[in-house]
């Protein structure tokens, strides 16, 4: 099976134990990795840093640890870390979640057998702990429907994203596109031949909770969002119709007060 790097960005705010816990799930993995890279996203807390030290420290072969000298935000981060993987397929990881036992090994199996450019799979958000799975988020499996649906809402869970290097690097990395650093860069993928494909099973646990809702809320992430929906329909990617029925759904969940938010997202945009 084919040898992956995991992809990790981290900045301060995150906390300690969150960190330890999502680094321990991919060292756990069923197929293991040869090459973690994490971004230092600016300076970390000392906590942070003594858990990233820790790490390092008893397994100094696989780890790469790529500090930035000030906070520059997930994409960059990101494209900074994607040019220190020395492996083609690349594993993303948030610096939160937790990933189960045969998460890569999964996507590696489909990668190969489906010659994919790009995969995710279906993730259980929780707060708290992972007893406490408040919904499940599964996307469409073929690379036919992810193209269909991809014209009206993200067609990949990033958290649990696994792609070729090289793909991600010919549709121009991660570019700044407020909040959508990362559908942005599936579409301009998928544009340019890439193909997709999501494991219908549980793959990883996602971190989630009112924060996540109060992110998604107001007018400045309304207007982000209608401009991208513009930007596909400008670009031929989508059409009138999905522009105009994605950018209302988005009005209503942007200005709805924040439990009529959650509940949007978790009994209307989620499989619970």
């Amino acid at each position: 099976m084919a040898e992956y790097s995991v992809l990790m960005s981290v900045y301060y705010k995150e906390k300690a134990e969150h960190l330890r816990v999502s680094i321990e799930s991919m060292l756990a993995q069923t197929v293991l990795t040869n090459d973690f890279v994490i971004v230092c996203d600016g300076a970390l807390t000392a906590e942070l840093d003594e858990v990233i030290d820790a790490f390092v420290k008893s397994q100094d072969s696989i780890f790469n640890i790529v500090r930035l000298p000030e906070n520059v935000g997930l994409g960059q981060a990101l494209n900074e870390g994607l040019a220190h993987c020395k492996n083609e397929i690349v594993a993303r990881m948030d610096s939160d979640d937790i990933a189960m036992p045969n998460r890569c090994e999964m996507q590696l199996a489909k990668m190969n057998e489906l010659e994919l450019d790009i995969i995710s799979g279906t993730v259980n958000e929780f707060e708290g702990d992972i007893s406490q799975i408040f919904s499940t988020r599964t996307l469409p499996e073929t690379h036919e429907e992810i193209l269909k649906f991809a014209k009206k809402r993200n067609a990949f869970n990033h958290p649990c994203v696994m792609f070729k290097k090289s793909s991600v690097e010919s549709a121009g990395g991660y570019k700044p596109f407020h909040l959508c650093e990362d559908y942005y860069l599936w579409v301009r993928m998928l544009q340019n031949g890439a193909r997709g494909y999501n494991i219908q099973e549980p793959v990883l646990y996602m971190r989630a909770g009112d924060e996540m809702y109060k992110r998604r809320a107001g007018f400045k992430y309304l207007r982000s969002m209608v401009k991208f929906r513009w930007y596909m329909k400008r670009s031929g990617f989508s059409g009138w119709g999905d522009f105009l029925v994605s950018s209302g759904g988005q009005m209503l969940t942007a200005l709805s007060p924040q439990k009529v938010r959650r509940y949007i997202y978790n009994k209307k945009l989620r499989n619970n």
